[in-house]
């Protein structure tokens, strides 16, 4: 960082909504609690095939709670045919739902003090590659009074880790880069999209995940990281 921070920028589905835990890993530890037996690695192909029909296809005024039935509902349709043909299991999609908007409701009402407190000393956007929704989903959240510029993907037309669509928060911020903090927990889309723009880069992940990709990538992080959002409370307050 050249200068002193001015801006922030935040991821939103495992950054805002949770502490550095991925849609897709906290669905499969839903699934898993509901006795799915399947591995990590099998539930992913599982995630994806249910998750990119809604990209584009939400209404934009869908809330969470509509996006992870939505999500859920889609869920049990791939389940179902990945396993010989049974018939979706609806009430488990429901239950499954309703966990993760218990879970992440909690994480935005925690989270949404610490924002406020942030935007009396910084200018706050958020980033996400989205569904196009991500506005009603900040606005029914409580928190989209809070930031002056929210970036959807599927609205904007580009995605992280690409330049475009942090130029697309920084301009209505009217932000540099050099003076702008990223948080997020994907290094291949929020800290490599960090790297390209020369902004500075959180990175929020459980501990045990930050230990395995680093591992997997054979380095040590060259930036700070953190473990849950109410840490930059500490860092920039």
């Amino acid at each position: 960082m050249r200068g002193p921070v001015k801006t922030l920028l935040f991821d939103f589905g495992g950054t805002l909504d949770a502490d550095g835990v991925a849609w897709k890993d906290r669905f499969y530890a839903y699934y898993r609690a509901e006795g799915l037996d399947m591995t990590a690695e099998a539930f992913a192909p599982v995630f994806y095939a249910a998750d990119d029909p809604l990209i584009g296809m939400l209404p934009v005024a869908a809330d969470l709670s509509d996006t992870a039935q939505r999500l859920a509902a889609n869920l049990e349709d791939q389940l179902a045919r990945r396993s010989g043909g049974a018939q979706s299991d609806a009430r488990r999609g429901r239950r499954v739902a309703a966990h993760f908007l218990k879970d992440a409701s909690a994480a935005l009402t925690r989270n949404r003090a610490l924002l406020e407190a942030l935007a009396q000393r910084y200018r706050l956007g958020v980033v996400a590659n989205f569904y196009g929704n991500l506005e009603a989903v900040c606005r029914g959240a409580g928190l989209a009074s809070l930031f002056s510029a929210i970036i959807d993907s599927t609205r904007v037309g580009t995605e992280k880790p690409g330049e475009a669509i942090f130029r697309a928060a920084l301009e209505p911020l009217q932000a540099a880069p050099d003076k702008t903090l990223l948080i997020g927990d994907s290094l291949r889309r929020d800290r490599e999209g960090a790297r390209r723009m020369q902004m500075g880069f959180i990175w929020i992940a459980p501990a045990e995940a930050q230990a395995a990709e680093c591992r997997a990538a054979g380095v040590q992080p060259d930036h700070p990281t953190i473990e849950r959002l109410g840490a930059l409370a500490e860092m920039l307050l």
